[in-house]
């Protein structure tokens, strides 16, 4: 089952080391931008590591839901601007709901929405849609390729671990407030 085809040509341990990998990017990518933009460095994640899991959730959503369009670059693009700005401002309000407040402001920014989604993120969420398509994911799995299934799922499983204990330390620390 793990190394069978689900859909689009990728099994599930394709899918799930991508979305560790896009995780980890993305945390890495968001982290180095608002550290550049705050002058100091910042951790953009939830936990203590870098691993953020929107990132991979966002990553091979845009995978699943635009790779039918590949090679249309500007209805990659729009639907990327759609699509993830509409997930940015339903996490945001999942997020006032369970954790009473979200983790970014866009406030500063021109053309927002009560500081949840900004014109800029828009804009911004159509290109990488754009790269993760034509770009990104094949770079993803020639990389997870390199790696034997067993070594690979090794992997997967300590990140996992390491993510589950870190989410553990911080929902305590949290609950503790």
């Amino acid at each position: 089952m793990w190394t069978r085809e689900l859909f689009l040509g990728m099994d599930a341990y394709h899918f799930v080391a991508a979305f560790v990998i896009y995780s980890i990017i993305g945390w890495f990518v968001e982290s180095v931008y608002m550290s550049f933009c705050e002058k100091k460095i910042v951790n953009r994640g939830f936990g203590k590591g870098p691993f953020c899991p929107i990132y991979g959730f966002g990553a091979l959503g845009a995978f699943i839901l635009f790779t039918p369009f590949y090679g249309n670059y500007l209805v990659i693009y729009l639907l990327g601007c759609l699509t993830a700005t509409v997930f940015e401002y339903l996490v945001a309000k999942l997020m006032i709901r369970f954790c009473g407040d979200f983790w970014w402001d866009y406030n500063e920014k021109p053309f927002n929405y009560k500081g949840i989604i900004c014109a800029e993120s828009t804009l911004a969420w159509g290109i990488y849609a754009l790269i993760i398509v034509h770009v990104l994911h094949g770079s993803v799995i020639r990389l997870v390729d390199k790696v034997s299934v067993r070594q690979g799922t090794i992997g997967i499983v300590i990140v996992f671990s390491l993510v589950a204990v870190d989410y553990c330390m911080q929902f305590y620390k949290l609950s503790r407030k």
